[in-house]
């Protein structure tokens, strides 16, 4: 059994059939979950090979990679390297922040992820080895042979703490924290130290357990800011009474929503700022919509995903709708709201660079238009995206090097990539005025309401487009168009696009 006192969540191993059923109306439980191990998924409830395939090449789409054309360099960079190719961090004049407040290592900001690649030479110098964990176990194959994490490097396939084998949780740190050393990219808190709490698997699912130990250790350890650029699986919404649910789902829903809570205001309670992903559904969350995602890891004989209602009443996506969190949504390089980007009017509380490749002149796709960051080369020999040489093969993949020291970054778009970078200045807030931290000796520390407020306050009011309306054309390349309209509610002050406005680092340290 393994349990977390700090929220009271146990995860137990039984072989009773019954053992929910027995237990959930114990008046000592609050809720009762099934843990879904991806190893025992059963054939009949594999989803088919083209739906794999189909999902995979939507989530390829969406980073903005495949189908990419070279990379061209515009003008000689004046700071790192790569600095030109940055258009993010110049959105929120982060480099011009950065002749006020660079970060204080005293700072420590958590990525809850899917791990970080400590020995990349543009994360090492800023990379606290020592407060890193992994709370997640690697699955290698489902019980047909399948990959699913890839094979195990160590017996006991829970990887080291500064290992990476996924690259999401290595470009969010890089987004944050990746220092100015001459090499590649700078983050938008150069100085502050990065701590990886891994949650994430391999394969990129985000369980219940793994999450809520990472948010109280996060809370334990004196960090200062947590990034969360991810759901907790299975369930894109939990739902407490959705008629299309079964019991036992409705339980395991309103479990998840209970426990992940429980794991944010403990986190919150000990002076972590909280700082989520909005997601990239393209949705309203404040409005009625239809799931037809959920749940994403079936385990259970004859299950698969199906469409559910949902109602912003009675459903939640966790983290991001919990509360004590900075939701964040995602912009463009025009600053208009990606087109993936979820929004809604009381849901979202800033807008982030997070990358649009179709936010150009004539909405066809520009690679550039995404977002770069640090990249494993580990991944990217695996994934045949370098030469013999060393040379990126593929257009979404840049390298540069200082002396013999190379670095490999990727461009990569999504919510996941806004939100690092609103936590990035929300980090930049704690070194700016934060206070030494008497339960942390040798750290800083500011409240987590301050810190909203300050990032908030000094966000870049921005209004609705004009019609509220917003119809975006994506011209694919399979020769294909698409069009999809969201529609902006609220005003220049709080609205659903941007929330309070897009993130501004230098009017939040320069006041």
């Amino acid at each position: 059994m393994k349990v977390n006192n700090a929220v009271g969540l146990a995860t137990v191993t039984t072989t009773n059939s019954g053992f929910i059923a027995a237990i959930k109306d114990n008046s000592a439980i609050e809720g009762v979950a099934r843990n879904r191990a991806i190893g025992s998924a059963p054939k009949m409830a594999k989803a088919p090979a083209a739906a794999v395939k189909a999902v995979k090449a939507k989530a390829v789409e969406k980073e903005g990679r495949a189908g990419a054309t070279p990379v061209k360099r515009g003008k000689k960079p004046t700071a790192e390297p790569l600095s030109d190719l940055q258009w993010d961090m110049q959105q929120i004049h982060a480099n011009e922040a950065h002749k006020y407040e660079m970060g204080d290592k005293r700072v420590l900001v958590g990525i809850i992820d899917t791990g970080v690649d400590g020995s990349h030479p543009d994360i090492a110098p800023n990379f606290n080895r020592a407060l890193s964990r992994n709370f997640t176990v690697d699955i290698p194959t489902d019980a047909d042979g399948n990959e699913v994490d890839g094979p195990c490097e160590v017996a006991s396939c829970v990887d080291p703490a500064d290992v990476d084998d996924d690259g999401h949780g290595t470009h969010v740190a890089s987004s944050i924290a990746s220092p100015v050393n001459g090499l590649g990219v700078s983050g938008v808190a150069p100085k502050v130290s990065i701590v990886n709490i891994r949650a994430g698997q391999d394969s990129g699912y985000f369980f219940l357990q793994p999450t809520v130990d990472a948010l109280t250790y996060a809370g334990d350890i004196g960090v200062d800011v947590v990034n969360m650029s991810y759901y907790v699986d299975p369930w894109l919404f939990n739902c407490v009474n959705n008629p299309a649910d079964s019991p036992e789902s409705q339980l395991e829903q309103a479990t998840v929503i209970a426990a992940t809570q429980r794991a944010l205001t403990y986190a919150h309670g000990k002076g972590v700022t909280l700082v989520s992903a909005a997601g990239n559904e393209a949705m309203d969350y404040t409005k009625t919509n239809v799931d037809r995602t959920s749940p994403d890891f079936v385990s259970v004989p004859g299950q698969a995903p199906y469409p559910r209602t949902i109602t912003p009443t009675s459903c939640k996506s966790m983290p991001g709708q919990g509360d004590h969190v900075i939701s964040v949504s995602s912009t463009g390089i025009s600053k208009r709201k990606s087109y993936y980007s979820n929004h809604g009017n009381g849901f979202i509380d800033v807008a982030s660079p997070g990358g649009d490749v179709y936010d150009t002149p004539d909405n066809t796709r520009d690679i550039t238009k995404a977002t770069l960051s640090a990249y494993p080369k580990s991944l990217a020999v695996a994934n045949g995206e370098i030469d013999e040489n060393g040379d990126p093969t593929v257009p979404y993949v840049v390298k540069d090097c200082k002396g013999k020291v190379c670095g490999y970054y990727q461009y990569l778009q999504g919510t996941s990539m806004a939100s690092p970078r609103a936590a990035g200045v929300a980090a930049l807030i704690v070194s700016k005025y934060g206070r030494p931290d008497p339960r942390h000796p040798g750290g800083l520390t500011l409240d987590p309401d301050v810190v909203k407020r300050i990032l908030t306050e000094t966000a870049t009011p921005t209004p609705c487009p004009t019609p509220a309306a917003f119809t975006y054309t994506r011209h694919l390349p399979n020769g294909t168009t698409a069009t999809a309209t969201h529609t902006c509610e609220g005003d220049a002050a709080a609205n659903g696009f941007y929330g309070k406005g897009i993130v501004d680092a230098l009017r939040a340290v320069h006041r």
